[in-house]
């Protein structure tokens, strides 16, 4: 993998607790730069990127990101953010939903919470901070779709939105799998959305149609 973080202290410290923890590290850079050019040289499995790097700190890390996705779409992509910044967000997510994640910083002192993001999005699948989560279903406005779920569909629909799988989620709230799948069957129903195969693509769809 590669690890693209302007802070020094930061970076380093990434590194050593991904490979602490078997990841290779072919390379950490510390701007956007620095990123689209050594992901061309060693086309790792996945990168992990700051949002805001030099020379401007605002959106070179996400700039660098996104080019990354449209030219080597069988990269996973992880990117850290101090802010949660829902046009980011969705703006990463465009496209096929897989192999993409969106976590706020504070979530890599969660050690386990941030190499469980990393696998996912590794392996495949997507992993969203729940605070970004949160932010994206709270949106309201007169005709919010959202106010037709009940709570428990809410808890289901924020889960999968996190890029939890079916048993995941019924594991993380205590209820069977098939209810699991009963609540998922009816949030697509209330929100008119397509009730496609695979997590990563259910998590496209809700979160784009939240962001319509």
């Amino acid at each position: 993998m590669i690890l693209a973080e302007d802070s020094t202290l930061l970076r380093e410290g990434l590194v050593r607790l991904l490979v602490e923890e078997g990841h290779e590290v072919v390379a950490s850079v510390g701007d956007g730069d620095a990123l689209l050019s050594t992901t061309a040289a060693y086309r790792p499995d996945v990168i992990v990127t700051d949002v805001r790097m030099p020379p401007t700190h605002t959106d070179e890390g996400l700039r660098a990101a996104l080019e990354i996705r449209k030219r080597w779409p069988g990269i996973g992509v992880l990117v850290l953010s101090q802010y949660v910044e829902k046009r980011y967000a969705a703006e990463l997510i465009t496209g096929d939903g897989e192999r993409v994640g969106y976590l706020l910083k504070d979530r890599v002192a969660q050690v386990g919470e941030f190499l469980d993001a990393l696998d996912r999005v590794a392996a495949g699948g997507a992993a969203f901070d729940p605070e970004v989560v949160r932010r994206l279903l709270a949106r309201t406005t007169h005709t919010d779709p959202l106010a037709k779920l009940t709570v428990r569909e809410r808890e289901v629909l924020e889960k999968m939105a996190q890029g939890h799988t079916n048993a995941g989620i019924a594991g993380s709230l205590y209820v069977s799998q098939s209810s699991v799948e009963k609540h998922v069957n009816a949030i697509f129903d209330k929100l008119g959305l397509a009730n496609t195969a695979g997590y990563s693509r259910r998590v496209l769809a809700i979160l784009r149609y939240l962001g319509s």
